[in-house]
């Protein structure tokens, strides 16, 4: 019986920690936690989002910008997370509206798709 979700894991090329950690800890907002010794040596970081992690992994030669894959933060504030973006000149993408939501979508530095939800 599945219980619960752990993580997920979007991917950064090679090399682009350091620039991903701007973007996610200081742009989103997000900590950092710290990673088994056993893994440290694969790249990538991890970070806390609630209850749950959000694993960045590293990955080249893959198309970031040509999936529907994607991760949604719910949010409590869903034009602060717009001024914040915008601030940072993160283009924001409309969604397809659903019942009870605001939300809306961007691409990270990276071309992961991203969501911010908001329950209504």
């Amino acid at each position: 019986m599945i219980i619960g979700l752990h993580h997920v894991q979007i991917t950064i090329p090679k090399g682009a920690e350091e620039e991903s950690k701007n973007f996610y800890c200081n742009v989103l907002g997000l900590p950092e936690i710290e990673k088994p010794e056993s893994l440290k040596g694969r790249g990538g970081f991890w970070m806390q989002v609630g209850n749950r992690e959000v694993h960045i992994g590293t990955e080249d030669d893959f198309d970031r910008l040509k999936t529907k894959a994607h991760i949604a933060y719910e949010v409590e504030d869903i034009s602060y997370w717009k001024r914040i973006l915008e601030q940072n000149n993160i283009k924001l993408l409309d969604s397809v509206p659903i019942p009870n939501f605001k939300r809306f979508e961007f691409r990270d530095p990276f071309g992961n798709r991203v969501e911010m939800i908001q329950k209504i």
